[in-house]
């Protein structure tokens, strides 16, 4: 269990250029998923009746949740590069229901923004956070 959680947090051996660049990617791509996620977290607090998508049918409130946990908590998670892969797994997931789920009948140019955040949440979840990240210290620390 330890070796795969240590698989999961492992950052990258990369050169420093490589592990700012995977930083700004990051920090970026986090900082403008959370202009997305924000809005819902606050609609989720609000208490009011839940009026959001319902798309793969778990009920407005558990899909509202979701989008709250993926675009809000794990946007924060990835700014800091802290359990990066899940994080951006999560991301990846929630952009791919938008994109080719929530807006499938719409044009790509429509879509293209969700399929574009999927694009990079699989690029970070496939390098992992790099050497400037929450996960790197705490797999070196141990």
């Amino acid at each position: 269990m330890i070796t795969l959680v240590k698989k999961c947090l492992y950052a990258g051996n990369y050169p420093n250029n490589i592990s700012l660049a995977l930083l700004f990617l990051r920090v970026i791509a986090g900082i403008f998923m959370l202009t997305h996620g924000y809005p819902k977290f606050l609609k989720l607090l609000d208490g009011g009746p839940v009026q959001f998508a319902d798309p793969i049918g778990i009920g407005e409130t558990a899909s509202l949740i979701l989008a709250v946990f993926g675009e809000f908590l794990c946007s924060i998670l990835l700014i800091f590069g802290a359990a990066t892969r899940f994080s951006a797994l999560s991301l990846l997931i929630t952009m791919l229901v938008a994109g080719l789920i929530v807006h499938a009948p719409d044009a790509f140019r429509i879509k293209e923004m969700s399929l574009l955040y999927a694009s990079i949440f699989m690029a970070i979840l496939i390098a992992g956070a790099g050497k400037y990240s929450v996960d790197n210290w705490l797999v070196k620390r141990k």
